[in-house]
């Protein structure tokens, strides 16, 4: 298959087309308000365009028909693509993007009851992780699985639910203010990663030694590389999420380590943690 083969859309999406133009749009507009470095608008283009392949052309057909393209898709999608977007620190460009009058209605909505409401759920430190988390998890459930590949509108949230979730939850743990205004402490930035990569590679792990088929739709919809059993899929499915998905969490985790180490050294940590690190190193050189 040639080049425009690949990047044809499987199922064309005005509205996906719409919303990514808008997107790009929004960001170039506010680069020219914002000083963006030629690093930031390299990670924010990378996981732009990463969802929109991911999403929105040949390779959702592959993520229909096989096992292993299908938690590619959504590594991407979960991830690698949030992940990137948000390390670009993109939210203030994109909202200097915006139209002036957007934008003050965007400051008196944040500043109402029903924004301070909105911002408080979409940024709570524990309602987050775990949403990151079981978004993920839920849709591995064989019975789960089995309807939201065959009910296209099962099979959208799915996708949707999974990038939502990832754009929130790296949005605490990216977030370069200390606490407050943070909502998550420097350190819990650093320990989440840890906690939520647990179960998301014990799962990959059982996934990949599992001898028998767990999700049988792949074989209903029509395995797309002929000949490739439905273990083999399954277990390269399995490694994807085992490895690749911690892996890209170590860097998530990497980020909030600079976040922690940059505050440390402006000395705009709390006291009350920069007493806990020194007990820290008394300990230690006692030790």
């Amino acid at each position: 298959m040639d080049l425009i083969g690949w990047l044809t859309p499987w199922e064309f999406s005005p509205s996906l087309v719409l919303m990514f133009v808008v997107a790009g749009a929004l960001f170039l507009r506010g680069t020219r308000v914002h000083r963006v470095g030629v690093a930031r608008q390299a990670l924010f283009w990378t996981g732009f365009i990463f969802l929109y392949l991911s999403l929105h052309t040949r390779v959702d057909y592959y993520a229909e028909r096989l096992f292993f393209a299908h938690r590619i898709q959504h590594l991407v999608l979960h991830h690698l693509g949030p992940l990137l977007i948000m390390g670009a620190y993109s939210g203030q460009v994109l909202r200097a993007g915006l139209p002036v009058e957007a934008r003050r209605w965007l400051r008196r909505f944040c500043a109402s009851p029903a924004g301070r409401l909105a911002t408080g759920v979409l940024t709570n430190k524990f309602l987050v992780p775990f949403l990151f988390v079981f978004l993920v998890l839920v849709w591995l459930v064989p019975s789960v699985q089995f309807y939201s590949m065959l009910d296209w509108r099962l099979y959208r949230l799915m996708n949707w639910s999974v990038v939502i979730s990832g754009f929130m939850y790296w949005n605490l743990i990216l977030d370069r203010r200390p606490s407050p205004p943070a909502v998550m402490a420097p350190g819990a930035r650093i320990i989440s990663p840890v906690i939520t990569m647990v179960p998301q590679m014990v799962v990959g792990a059982i996934i990949t030694f599992t001898e028998h088929d767990i999700y049988p739709v792949f074989d209903l919809c029509g395995r797309a590389i002929p000949g490739m059993s439905a273990v083999t899929d399954q277990s390269i499915g399995g490694l994807t999420m085992w490895v690749l998905a911690g892996f890209i969490e170590v860097f998530g985790l990497l980020f909030a380590l600079a976040t922690l180490m940059r505050l440390s050294g402006k000395g705009r940590l709390p006291q009350k943690t920069l007493h806990a690190q020194a007990k820290g190193q008394a300990a230690a050189a006692g030790a």
